[in-house]
């Protein structure tokens, strides 16, 4: 009974002297919390973002995107082919661990489809397609809208009666801008022509000119 009593007091003792020295002992050096890591975006473009326009407006919300969100990292890379090009791109940036590609030109749509199938954990936006997968949505404006307005102007504003269209390719986002354009027209003018001519080239300053001239010449 006596030894058992020893053995307490001895195992209470210790126990004492391990805590008073834990106290006593230096203060640990706090550890600052690791930043976590930034979200890596990219965008893909079709065009210079000099062109003052499709892309150029493109890369301003990427900059935005920048600026509001610090926690994201964002690349770009210009003047990008669609078709197999754009597939070899996109497919570079998923390999390269980034979490969101944006890919900015109608076709860009297939070769989106196709990586993004290959990439299940990467998250692809596609600019004004039709086909979508698990990790692949699709965005665009409702750029109609200041379609029929500038027809509206263009209807008033005419003293020939003709009007002018440049377009780029026969596909579905550019038809409803040529319909919304021409409803503008007929609303307060519909005796007004609009004559469309196709350039079959997002960004083609020379051959957009030169419909643009050939335009004029009709009137």
């Amino acid at each position: 009974m006596f030894r058992g009593k020893v053995l307490w007091t001895l195992l209470a003792a210790l126990t004492l002297v391990a805590t008073l020295a834990a106290a006593c002992g230096p203060t640990p050096t706090p550890v600052p919390p690791t930043a976590p890591p930034k979200m890596k975006v990219a965008f893909i473009y079709v065009g210079p973002i000099g062109d003052a326009g499709w892309t150029w407006a493109h890369d301003q919300g990427r900059l935005y995107l920048e600026k509001q969100l610090p926690y994201v990292e964002t690349t770009y890379i210009e003047n990008v082919p669609e078709g197999a090009d754009a597939e070899r791109v996109i497919r570079d940036f998923a390999m390269k661990g980034y979490q969101v590609i944006f890919t900015t030109s109608f076709g860009y749509m297939d070769p989106t489809i196709n990586v993004a199938k290959d990439f299940p954990k990467v998250t692809f936006m596609h600019c004004s397609g039709y086909k979508t997968a698990a990790n692949s949505g699709t965005y665009f404006g409702k750029i109609e809208e200041p379609r029929y307005v500038s027809g509206l102007i263009a209807g008033k504003m005419t003293k020939s009666n003709i009007l002018g269209y440049v377009a780029a390719y026969p596909i579905p986002e550019v038809i409803r801008g040529i319909n919304a354009f021409t409803l503008g027209v007929r609303a307060v003018n519909p005796k007004a022509q609009v004559r469309v001519v196709w350039t079959n080239t997002w960004y083609d300053p020379a051959k957009e000119r030169t419909a643009a001239e050939g335009l004029l010449d009709l009137g």
